[in-house]
């Protein structure tokens, strides 16, 4: 061992302790990498940071955007409701689709993405079926770090051991040749979790829950004694109010109504005082006084009725939302009344209700004079209420968001717009027209074209961490390659493994990729174990193909533990699990997936490189090792 590679192992060393204490996080880690390296002098910093221009990278950000254009659209909220409708009231029908469609979309977009996204979704589902989250919540990110396994950009491993077996000249993956292996070890993982479903932990994921939840919109039309007073009327022919401003109506005086919202050709508009009333528009009116002849009104304004829900307009929660502000000591509304204080005009929403202490006021509230502590309940535009959490908020506080927040689209109704930009993606990706990354960026640049994403929200889809991490790990491929120590750990392995046969040697390659992602990142390892197994294959002049593909694979067989993968990270909390949860179940799975993998393997993707089928006599690759064979073997371990 030279004193170069001994270096670049103990910064390997060093940067693999940090990982398994998480002490400091991964991807400042992996920027001190990039810092350390250049003093080696094995690697320069133009190859410390050639990862930022690496092709692949660029793809995994876009794939991030391109994900996030499915959550702002509603696609995946689709999904989720589609979930609870087609399994009833089966929990093991649930689980079975759930991990279906988790893995579907996994496909094709970040499975730390898509595990972030289905979190609410299950725990929705949960509330609405009565299902512990621990049922759901490991299902859901097993399934997860399987769409892993499905296409080549299902995740980042995949993509970093392809661009490995591109940097050394060989043979790269194309975009369904993970999806063999990825389909049957989804359906084994979902038979597997349906058979230790008992074992799962039934537990209360936060016993705090119901003291911290946020409230909901229905709770709020009980507790301020809204539900009489919601109308909805149509601006019918004949109407003196068609060609009219709201400023000169005087609707409130009138008929104790406060206009709230104006749905006009299917779209909900913000009134104003120079709103102007057209034939047909819908008018969502709150009356305060409930005393006032709304019905005479109503007719003599030529107003057609329509139907209400009872909901006080929370069947339009995607589009109208409330909140609870409070008044503060230096609010600048001390002792004005609504009406004098300006507050539709001046901040985009209406009061529609005050509470003093825990009593709501139940009389006309628009000429109360507000007082400090005065609890306000507020109706208006998201976008509206959405101002309040911002800072520097001095005359209306925020005080309570409801938990329908949650689940407000930013781009609503473009769902389909975003399903068909994701399938101009991946046709291209699969037809080879364009290279993975050009088509990834065309589908970022249309998303924002149809309003699906926007800048800012593009940009904090991202995954930075994750970025950063892969970049700061890329250079110690290099530097492992350039001082021998690539060379080193596939003589070793290929001594260690030697009669075992190829089975024997991928299932060794598995076992170490599996092993050493426990304590580090599932990225990582493959940066790591990409170039061992390239090397194993060429030491054998076999094709590295299945060898890289064993890695990749086992990159994503990242069950055995909480803090093997992100993924299972994020569903320990809202699943209530413990570490021991995870080594229970996912420990004899990974054995599972990993007999599965060694089995189909070299079946699907033969080890010779000309792809022909040996005799199994010339066959270096046969179960039993040829002579030619293990004179190599023999003369590697007395090496």
């Amino acid at each position: 061992m030279t004193m170069e590679l001994a270096t670049v192992l103990v910064l390997l060393a060093a940067v693999v302790v940090m990982f398994a204490l998480d002490r400091p996080r991964m991807d400042v880690v992996a920027l001190l990498a990039i810092c350390v390296l250049p003093f080696t002098g094995i690697v320069s910093v133009p190859e410390t940071l050639a990862g930022f221009s690496d092709p692949n990278i660029v793809l995994i950000a876009a794939l991030f955007v391109v994900g996030d254009g499915l959550v702002r659209t509603g696609v995946t909220q689709q999904l989720g409701d589609w979930l609870v409708l087609r399994a009833g009231k089966s929990q093991a029908r649930l689980t079975a689709l759930l991990m279906v469609v988790v893995c579907t979309l996994g496909a094709t977009m970040s499975s730390t993405a898509v595990t972030a996204i289905f979190i609410p979704v299950v725990m929705r589902i949960c509330r609405r079926t009565e299902i512990a989250p621990g049922q759901l919540m490991m299902p859901l990110s097993f399934a997860a770090l399987i769409s892993g396994m499905t296409t080549l950009v299902a995740t980042a491993p995949n993509l970093v051991v392809n661009s490995e077996l591109a940097r050394h000249g060989e043979q790269t993956f194309r975009f369904f040749s993970f999806t063999p292996f990825g389909l049957p070890i989804l359906g084994l993982c979902i038979v597997y979790m349906l058979a230790v479903r008992k074992w799962l932990p039934n537990r209360e994921s936060n016993p705090h829950a119901a003291s911290t939840r946020r409230p909901t919109m229905a709770e709020w039309v009980q507790r301020y004694h809204l539900a009489k007073r919601e109308h909805r009327v149509r601006v019918a022919y004949g109407s003196p109010l068609i060609g009219r401003k709201l400023d000169s109506l005087n609707l409130r005086d009138t008929s104790g109504a406060n206009l709230i919202a104006i749905q006009r050709n299917g779209v909900l508009m913000q009134p104003s005082a120079s709103s102007e009333l057209r034939l047909g528009d819908i008018l969502f009116v709150d009356q305060f006084d409930t005393g006032s002849d709304f019905d005479r009104v109503r007719q003599e304004l030529h107003l057609e009725p329509l139907a209400l829900t009872g909901g006080h307009f929370i069947d339009h929660a995607q589009t109208i939302g409330m909140a609870e502000v409070f008044v503060p000591a230096d609010s600048d509304l001390l002792g004005k009344s609504i009406v004098d204080a300006g507050i539709r005009s001046r901040f985009g929403f209406s009061v529609i209700g005050i509470r003093r202490g825990s009593q709501a006021i139940e009389r006309e509230v628009v000429n109360e004079d507000l007082r400090v502590g005065d609890t306000l309940l507020v109706i208006g535009p998201w976008k509206s209420l959405r101002k309040l959490q911002l800072p520097g908020s001095r005359d209306l506080v925020a005080l309570n968001l409801p938990a329908e927040f949650e689940d407000v689209l930013p781009a609503g109704g473009k769902g389909l717009r975003a399903v068909a930009v994701l399938l101009l993606v991946v046709g291209l990706m699969i037809s080879g027209l364009l290279p993975n990354v050009q088509a990834a960026l065309i589908g970022c640049v249309l998303l924002g074209a149809l309003r699906c994403i926007d800048l800012e929200s593009a940009y904090r889809s991202i995954d930075w961490k994750t970025i950063v991490l892969i970049v700061g790990m890329l250079p110690f491929s290099v530097a492992l390659e350039r001082t021998g120590g690539v060379a080193l750990a596939s003589d070793a392995l290929v001594a260690a493994t030697s009669g075992l046969g190829p089975r024997g040697v991928l299932a060794a390659i598995f076992v170490m990729t599996a092993v050493l992602g426990l304590f580090i990142s599932n990225t990582a390892t493959a940066v790591l174990m990409a170039p061992v197994a390239i090397a194993v294959a060429r030491q054998f002049d076999a094709s590295p193909m299945p060898f890289a593909m064993i890695v990749a694979l086992a990159s994503s067989t990242a069950f055995m533990t909480p803090v093997s993968s992100p993924v299972n990270l994020l569903v320990v909390t809202p699943g209530g699990y413990r570490f021991g949860d995870f080594v229970r179940i996912g420990v004899p799975l990974s054995g599972l997936v990993m007999i599965v993998c060694v089995v189909m393997v070299p079946w699907l993707m033969p080890l010779d490189r000309d792809n022909a089928r040996m005799p199994r006599s010339q066959n270096p690759w046969s179960d039993q090792p040829s002579p030619a064979l293990s004179t190599v073997v023999t003369s590697l371990a007395g090496s």
